[in-house]
């Protein structure tokens, strides 16, 4: 079962015990009274698993990079459809599957390779090349041209006179 689901669990069995007897997802929803939405999500998940889609899970389970790569290029070879592939390699849903070959579309293989999370870590700008006594002065220069012009622009507001 899914934690963010807005189905109870009696609702989830019983819609996965009209799945079982051959009732559509729209069916079901106007028979539990629950949103289409989920329903179909949830019948989408059944295709895959069957009853242990009423079963809690532990952990979010991670892929490979290979695994991935394998399971969208056999999509896009055209040796499965999304539902084959997921029950196949047994995805945990069809948006998971959707969201690798989106990303390989638009990012190619890189789109599939784990991405670091959190924030990413602060450097410092080192300078690795010997800055020159020129450019030294320059840059100082630039900050005393700034610095003398927002000084010039206090000067002129407090010079204003009061409205």
């Amino acid at each position: 079962m899914r934690p963010r689901s807005s189905l109870t669990a009696e609702q989830r069995l019983a819609a996965v015990d009209l799945f079982e007897e051959g009732f559509g997802y729209r069916a079901v929803s106007s028979r539990l009274g629950v949103s289409v939405s989920a329903i179909c999500e949830l019948r989408s998940r059944f295709k895959i698993w069957g009853r242990a889609v009423l079963e809690n899970k532990t952990t979010k389970q991670a892929y490979s990079f290979d695994f991935k790569l394998a399971v969208v290029r056999q999509y896009l070879d055209g040796k499965g459809t999304l539902q084959d592939l997921a029950q196949m390699h047994q995805l945990s849903s069809l948006g998971l599957l959707r969201s690798w070959i989106r990303a390989y579309r638009d990012y190619g293989q890189e789109g599939l390779r784990p991405k670091a999370k959190g924030r990413p870590k602060f450097v410092p700008e080192t300078l690795s090349v010997e800055v020159s006594e020129l450019e030294k002065l320059r840059r100082e220069n630039e900050r005393l041209a700034a610095e003398n012009a927002y000084l010039k622009k206090i000067r002129a507001l407090r010079n204003q006179p009061r409205r």
